[in-house]
């Protein structure tokens, strides 16, 4: 597995069951997956040569994050190594433009937006949405088609002189309508090579300064029948794009009742952490079994609701004695760290609660998440 952080952590945890032996490229010895992989090379991932040395007797390559160079990843195919997903399939998480270009191509629903050049090129298209927010079309979103991730690279402009920013990193520049939603929604899917493929539960996700707060599966009051068509709509993606592994379809849902593709990851995600506790088989497990071509399990979830909350770095550099708490308050949560320093605003763990009651559960993942930042007491 390229990248070590929590996600390469909790999908190696998934694979010791079955006896897989896990090797691991990861920039530093400290990285949240570095600590517990046995077999551990400290490399940089955008060097060809180390990729092709970390690669040399591996079965299968996958991967933490979507950064890896997309001509290093041909280039590992071609020495003969598999690699999945695939660059052909992975270069739609990498680069937004790409993405939109092939979702409109497939007739998935979309954002409107385009490609800009400049801040006056910015303009131009506000201008080309008409009926928007405001009589200028603006405000508009605006993404570097690469690098971004939990709100970077993303800025929200209500004027062109608002636009210089995203500019500045000297890569393309993505425009698009800020969607009227009602809520975000992520659908959850897990594609094998020869093509069986699961469905996840539709969740909501809950977004805190571009950050992920909140997951709860499945979405309350979601329509059944969009519900169907968000998780058919994720496996078409995955079809038409060749994806091998997990993917993570985030949508939006609009006021009036419609679902459009906002971002796609090629992973195990944020918004599948909750199958951890709430499902048969873990978002992990399942991209462990796709990649290595094995039958998939069971997506159904175990409980009728499960929350997870993530937690993030701030005033409990020792978690031990917030531990105390927790545990004895709620028996039955479950938390995951993932082994960094705890740093104010950092993703250091998360909390998965699950039960029969939504305001319960909802309740129990709140309090621990919080105790264990620090900003509840008691």
């Amino acid at each position: 597995m390229v990248g070590g952080g929590q996600l390469a952590r909790m999908t190696h945890e998934a694979g010791i069951p079955l006896g897989i032996r896990f090797k691991l490229l990861s920039d530093t010895p400290q990285d949240s997956a570095a600590q517990v992989v046995g077999d551990v090379v400290i490399g940089d991932y955008r060097d060809l040569d180390t990729l092709r040395a970390f690669a040399r007797g591996c079965d299968v390559i996958t991967f933490d994050h979507e950064h890896v160079p997309t001509e290093h990843l041909r280039a590992l195919e071609a020495d003969g190594i598999p690699v999945r997903p695939g660059p052909d399939a992975l270069v739609h998480a990498q680069d937004k433009g790409v993405m939109r270009a092939k979702l409109d191509a497939i007739g998935v629903p979309c954002p409107r937006h385009r490609i800009v050049s400049d801040p006056a090129d910015v303009e131009r298209f506000a201008a080309e949405l008409g009926g928007g927010q405001a009589p200028d079309g603006f405000p508009v979103v605006l993404k570097t088609v690469r690098g971004g991730y939990d709100g970077k690279g993303v800025w929200v402009v209500r004027s062109s002189k608002e636009a210089a920013e995203p500019f500045r990193a000297g890569v393309p520049v993505l425009a698009e309508e800020k969607v009227d939603f009602a809520r975000e929604l992520a659908a959850n899917i897990v594609r094998s090579p020869h093509g069986q493929a699961v469905a996840y539960p539709v969740v909501e996700s809950i977004q805190v300064d571009g950050v992920c707060d909140t997951v709860i599966a499945p979405a309350p009051g979601l329509d059944e029948e969009l519900a169907g068509q968000a998780q058919q709509l994720a496996l078409r993606i995955a079809q038409e794009l060749g994806v091998v592994g997990h993917l993570a379809v985030e949508l939006f849902e609009t006021a009036d009742g419609r679902i459009l593709v906002n971002e796609l990851a090629m992973r195990p995600h944020n918004s599948g952490h909750w199958t951890q506790d709430g499902a048969i088989t873990s978002q992990f497990a399942n991209h462990v079994r796709a990649v290595l071509d094995l039958p998939l399990g069971d997506p159904r979830p175990r409980a009728r609701w499960t929350v997870m909350a993530n937690v993030l770095g701030g005033d409990y550099p020792d978690m031990y004695y917030a531990y105390l708490h927790c545990m004895a308050r709620d028996p039955q949560l479950k938390i995951h760290m993932y082994g960094k320093d705890v740093k104010p605003g950092r993703k250091v763990g998360h909390v998965n609660t699950y039960g029969d009651d939504l305001a319960d559960v909802r309740e129990r993942a709140a309090h621990a998440a919080g105790y264990l930042r620090g900003t509840i007491t008691e």
